[in-house]
C-alpha cells in the first residue's frame, strides 16, 4: 500500500451535514497512476523539473533523491513521490510517500504500457542488441509511427523511462533490456510485457555479476521464458547454436528464424567486408517463384553486423515491411554511438568501437580487423571490464590472438591487459595514451579502437 504522506483535513457533505475527517489517505497504485495521467511528465533529476510534472525520488550509490524532493516541489514539480519517512511533512500534501520509488516507478510504467495494445518487441543479448534495436527501428519506421528505446536506456531505471514515451501516435514499440545478473530480464520483462522479442547472441560478459556463462544463458533465456508462457513469437538466429539449444529446451511454440544456415526462413551471406558490410539475403518463407535475392551495402563494419541485420529484416518482414523498404532502410543507417563506426581523419581511418567490449565482441572485432585490406595496422585495445575471476584469462587469450594474427603495432590500456604477458605497448589509463599521441602521433594507419565505455577510448578518435 502507498500513501499520501500527509494528515489532512477531508470534507465529505451529506443529507446538508458536514462531517470533518483527520484521516491520512492510502494511495494505491491506480490513484498514483490517475494521478500521473493529470500530471503526465515524471522527472528523476532535481535539476530539471518542468513545471505541472511529478518528481520520483530515486537513490544510487551516491545519491538520495528524496533529499531533492522538497526542492523540486519548489522548482515546479506539482507532487514529489519520496520513500524515505524523514523527509515526509504531515502538513504538505504535494509529497507522496511510498514503500519503494524505484518499484513504484516500474509499477507505473507498467500501467503505462497496458494503454497500448500495440505489438512490444523485446530485445536482448550480450552483444548487438543495439544495433540491432535501431537497426530494426529504422526499418520499422518505414511504415510505422515507432517508439524505441533512446541510447543505451535499457536497465531497471532506463526501460520504465523508455515506456512513459508511449502515447497514442506509436503504432509498435521496440524495448531493448539489458542485464548484468541473475534475474534481470525475467523483472524487466514483467513491465514490459513483450508480445514479440529476440535475443542477439549470448557470450562471455558481466560474469563478474552472471558467475558463469550458464548464468548468462539463464539470464537472457529469462525473455524465452516468458514467451513461452504469454504466447508471444520468438524470432530466432539459427546459426547459433546456444540460441537454438534454449530455444528447443523450452519447446518454444511460435518460432520465425532467421541466420546463415540453410535451415533459417530469412537467410543471407557476407558478400564482403572492406571495411563495410555488404551482404545479400533471401526470404525462403515465401513460396519459390516469388523468392529472390537482394544485395545491400551498409554502413556499418564488421562481417559480424549481418545477424543484426538479418534481424531486423525478419522482423520488419513479419510486420510487412517491404523488401524495397527494408533495403532502403538499411543502407541509409549510419550508426552514431560509437559502434562499429568509420572516422576519417587528416591522418588516418580509424574503426571505433568503444563503447563496449567482451570476449566475443573483442574476438569479432579483432577477426573482422585482419580480413580489412591496409598496407598500415594498428589496434588500441582497452580493458574488457566486470570478467570477474576469468579476466586475467580472458584478456591473455585478446594478446595471444593478436600475435597469433600478425598483428604488430598494439597499444594496450588499462590494469587488466597491465598484467598480461606481451611485448606490445601498454598504459595504465587514457592519458597516458593522450600524452604520447601528442608527443608522436600515429599517421596513415587503419586504426582499430575498442574497449569498454569506463575505459574512455572514445576520447582518442579526435587526437587522431
Amino acid at each position: 500500500m502507498r500513501y499520501f504522506n500527509s494528515e489532512h483535513l477531508l470534507v465529505v457533505k451529506e443529507k446538508s451535514v458536514t462531517l470533518h475527517y483527520n484521516i491520512r489517505k492510502a494511495m494505491d497504485i491506480n490513484e498514483l497512476y490517475r494521478l500521473y495521467r493529470k500530471h503526465p511528465c515524471i522527472t528523476t533529476d532535481s535539476r530539471n523539473c518542468p513545471e505541472g510534472s511529478i518528481f520520483l525520488a530515486l537513490k544510487g550509490a551516491s545519491f538520495n533523491g528524496n533529499k531533492f524532493a522538497k526542492a523540486a516541489l519548489e522548482k515546479g514539480c506539482a507532487y514529489a513521490i519520496i520513500d524515505e519517512k524523514e523527509f515526509d511533512e504531515a502538513d504538505n500534501n504535494r509529497l507522496i510517500l511510498v514503500d519503494n520509488c524505484l518499484v513504484t516507478f516500474k509499477e507505473l510504467a507498467r500501467m503505462h504500457r497496458r494503454r497500448f495494445h500495440i505489438p512490444v518487441i523485446g530485445i536482448t543479448g550480450t552483444n548487438g542488441k543495439t544495433t540491432t534495436k535501431e537497426l530494426l527501428s529504422t526499418v520499422l519506421a518505414e511504415r510505422y509511427k515507432v517508439m524505441h528505446t533512446e541510447g543505451n536506456f535499457n536497465n531497471d531505471v532506463g526501460v520504465p523511462k523508455t515506456l512513459f514515451r508511449l502515447d497514442e501516435t506509436h503504432e509498435i514499440a521496440v524495448v531493448e533490456m539489458g542485464a548484468s545478473h541473475p534475474g534481470d530480464i525475467e523483472k524487466l520483462v514483467t513491465y514490459v510485457e513483450p508480445t514479440c522479442g529476440m535475443i542477439t547472441n549470448v557470450g562471455c560478459a558481466h560474469l563478474q555479476g552472471f558467475g558463469s556463462f550458464e548464468g548468462v544463458k539463464k539470464t537472457k533465456g529469462e525473455l524465452y521464458d516468458y514467451l513461452k508462457a504469454h504466447d508471444g513469437l520468438l524470432f530466432l538466429n539459427e546459426s547459433n547454436p546456444d540460441l537454438v539449444e534454449m530455444a528447443r529446451q523450452r519447446e518454444m511454440d511460435r518460432i520465425v528464424t532467421y541466420g546463415q544456415s540453410a535451415d533459417a526462413d530469412v537467410q543471407g551471406e557476407v558478400v564482403s567486408c572492406a571495411p563495410f558490410l555488404k551482404f545479400s539475403w533471401r526470404n525462403l518463407a515465401t513460396t519459390a517463384s516469388k523468392m529472390r535475392t537482394y544485395e545491400v551495402e551498409t554502413h556499418l563494419i564488421g562481417a559480424y553486423n549481418i545477424d543484426n541485420m538479418l534481424a531486423a529484416i525478419t522482423i520488419g518482414l513479419h510486420f510487412g515491411v517491404t523488401p524495397e523498404q527494408i533495403n532502403h532502410a538499411l543502407e541509409s543507417y549510419v550508426p552514431s554511438n560509437n559502434r562499429s563506426q568509420l572516422e576519417v581523419t587528416a591522418k588516418n581511418k580509424l574503426i571505433v568501437d568503444a563503447y563496449n567490449a567482451n570476449p566475443s565482441s573483442m574476438a569479432a572485432a579483432i577477426e573482422n580487423f585482419k580480413l580489412i585490406q591496409a598496407t598500415r595496422k594498428m589496434a588500441i585495445l582497452g580493458d574488457m571490464r566486470e570478467l570477474g575471476e576469468v579476466s586475467e584469462k580472458e584478456h591473455q587469450k585478446v594478446v595471444d590472438k593478436l600475435k597469433a594474427d600478425g598483428f604488430e603495432t598494439v597499444w594496450l590500456v588499462g590494469e587488466e591487459f597491465g598484467k598480461t604477458e606481451t611485448a606490445f605497448r601498454k598504459f595504465k589509463n587514457v592519458d597516458e595514451v593522450k600524452a604520447e599521441l601528442a608527443a608522436h602521433c600515429p599517421k596513415d594507419y587503419y586504426i582499430l579502437i575498442k574497449g569498454s565505455n569506463g575505459i574512455r577510448l572514445f576520447e582518442l578518435p579526435e587526437l587522431l
